[in-house]
């Protein structure tokens, strides 16, 4: 257990450093969360400072995710009962961090990156199917958002028919959604509106 709670520390801790928000200020001159949608995230970044500065920033996001849960397999010597819950629970507290991040007054951005971190730690072929629905979605209608949740959607059946049985990961995989769901819910009122802004770059 001493071990669980250290791990969950170190992916909150992992999970909270503000990428976008450190690359807009020590690089630019900027916060991001000042310009464009005010998220702080890697699409926000695109928008306002382009791809040489949202690429990595993407990136390191997901690692945030990936990193904490696909280490614990070998960081703890046994996981007794679902294993599955184990990584769950230290993986989600980096997306936490991403969201409510220590190191940027709780600022943070939507989790989606890290999330998708988190999933490919844990479930890696369910994740790349969601990608590749997000890639499907995004390409076609060129919303960020739109993209996002119909992955999110997506990713509860591709864990059911693609992973070993696990009542913890398919719990998890809804309750993803719908937290993916409540951090953009502005975005969901505005698609719903017909006001949500296709992606672009702002310069």
């Amino acid at each position: 257990m001493l071990q669980l709670i250290v791990l969950c520390i170190f992916s909150y801790l992992l999970g909270s450093i503000p990428t976008s928000v450190w690359v807009g200020k020590w690089f630019y001159g900027i916060d991001i969360r000042e310009y464009g949608s005010g998220n702080a995230g890697a699409t926000n970044t695109w928008r306002v400072l382009g791809p040489k500065a949202a690429i990595p920033v993407f990136v390191f996001d997901v690692f945030k995710g990936f990193a904490m849960p696909f280490l614990s397999g070998y960081l703890i010597d046994t996981f007794p009962g679902d294993t599955y819950l184990y990584k769950i629970v230290i993986g989600f507290c980096a997306v936490l961090g991403h969201i409510f991040p220590i190191f940027a007054s709780f600022r943070g951005g939507k989790g989606v990156a890290t999330l998708l971190g988190m999933t490919l730690g844990i479930s890696t072929i369910p994740s790349l199917i969601a990608l590749g629905v997000f890639i499907v979605v995004f390409a076609t209608f060129r919303y960020v958002s739109l993209a996002s949740l119909s992955a999110a959607m997506v990713y509860p059946f591709a864990v059911y028919f693609f992973t070993e049985p696990s009542t913890s990961l398919y719990v998890f995989s809804l309750f993803a959604l719908a937290l993916l769901f409540y951090t953009h819910r502005k975005n969901i009122v505005r698609l719903w509106k017909g006001e949500e802004h296709k992606f672009k770059q702002e310069k």
